[in-house]
């Protein structure tokens, strides 16, 4: 009986540790309540974590996408705001090394983060197609972030965004479309709120992005494209090196405001990993942040 009651204790502390660390956890928000615009009946379907090892893992079907939020302390909050959206092929995405990561890093240092949970086109048997689906999640998340700007601590005018792989064909379709006439303005007349703010990001971070939104565009100043980080390794296997650097030229000669780094003896994918510490590439969390800074946008909230 003695061990019966001792049992019983452990299992209660356990379930208070348990509970504790689950409350720890960032909060989720959905970008639609009750799911993505014409494909509401799969909202509740599961998402499906795969283990990666090395503390790694992957999130595939996405059918009710969202925002993990990763909140500044107020005594460091610049007032600034990031959507990160992951990449993985537009089959998966990953969480990690390419969102979470990077996300605690710059909420520590006063930025305001948001890792985006989208839609994934190339998924077998996926009902979600190219460039649309990833499009609208990106501005629908660019949307949500200002709606709740005073909430969150946040100046409404420097939300941006930064993806790594397809999650840079992300965020570069989000910056085009926003140019477009037909999208990215808010709706003033929308029943829904967050379809009244403008979708268009003040800021975008591409790392070794894919070509969509980017190989074989034309950029013209009337684009009004915004200041435009861009990160790569020499050694990336998909040639995105010489894209990404025609595609800073191509934003230079339309007088846009950006800034390249390309790492020697890198490959595609580098992201932020502990396994990566000391090594150049996984400074381009820092190389961001002092972009920003020089680009004006951490001032206080």
């Amino acid at each position: 009986m003695r061990f019966l009651g001792m049992l019983a204790v452990l299992l209660l502390w356990c379930g208070v540790l348990n509970t504790a660390w689950a409350d720890d956890q960032p909060q989720q928000i959905p970008l639609w309540p009750n799911g993505v615009p014409g494909f509401e009946d799969r909202k509740d379907m599961a998402e499906v974590k795969t283990d990666k090892g090395h503390g790694e893992y992957t999130i595939t079907n996405v059918q009710n996408p969202t925002l993990t939020v990763f909140l500044p302390p107020k005594d460091k909050a610049t007032g600034a705001a990031v959507v990160i959206a992951p990449g993985g092929g537009h089959r998966e995405l990953w969480m990690v090394h390419e969102g979470l990561n990077e996300a605690q890093w710059l909420a520590d240092h006063g930025v305001a983060c948001f890792v985006l949970k989208y839609r994934l086109a190339r998924e077998k048997d996926s009902p979600y197609k190219l460039p649309g689906a990833p499009t609208e999640d990106g501005q629908r998340a660019i949307r949500l972030v200002r709606s709740r700007a005073e909430e969150w601590g946040i100046d409404p005018a420097r939300v941006g965004i930064l993806g790594f792989s397809a999650g840079g064909e992300l965020a570069a379709l989000v910056c085009d479309a926003a140019g477009d006439e037909n999208q990215g303005k808010g709706k003033d007349d929308a029943d829904d709120p967050v379809e009244r703010q403008t979708a268009r990001p003040d800021f975008q971070g591409l790392v070794y992005s894919g070509p969509l939104g980017i190989r074989g565009q034309t950029i013209t100043k009337e684009m009004n494209l915004p200041p435009t980080f861009i990160a790569v390794g020499d050694e990336d296997g998909n040639h995105f090196q010489t894209m990404l650097a025609n595609h800073y030229l191509a934003l230079k000669n339309a007088g846009v405001s950006a800034e390249l780094h390309i790492y020697a003896k890198t490959p595609h994918g580098f992201g932020m990993r502990e396994s990566n510490a000391g090594k150049p590439s996984n400074d381009f969390i820092q190389q961001f942040y002092d972009f920003l800074k020089t680009e004006g946008f951490l001032k206080q909230a």
